[in-house]
């Protein structure tokens, strides 16, 4: 019976940014021990959440209750239309 031994090696590959000293030392305690990777992805996709909820809620205050009304009774129309084919 041959038995084999195999070393399976996943390359990524990796780029540096620069920044400040201090900047890298403020974003090491808050990343703990995640990757950095994972890190940045995670602060990237919760930025975009704010950034989504903050421009909703702008809208929202620019919308009277008549304009909100109107919105929902379209799209509450357009769900019981839309089917797949």
């Amino acid at each position: 019976m041959q038995l084999h031994s195999y070393t399976v090696m996943v390359v990524t590959k990796y780029a540096t940014i620069s920044v400040p000293v201090e900047v890298k030392k403020v974003l090491e305690k808050a990343k703990g021990d995640m990757e950095w990777g994972v890190f940045i992805l995670r602060l990237y996709t919760e930025v975009q959440r704010l950034r989504g909820m903050r421009a909703f809620e702008e809208l929202i205050k620019t919308l009277s209750e008549d304009d909100l009304k109107a919105i929902a009774e379209s799209s509450r129309e357009f769900r019981e239309r839309f089917t797949f084919r």
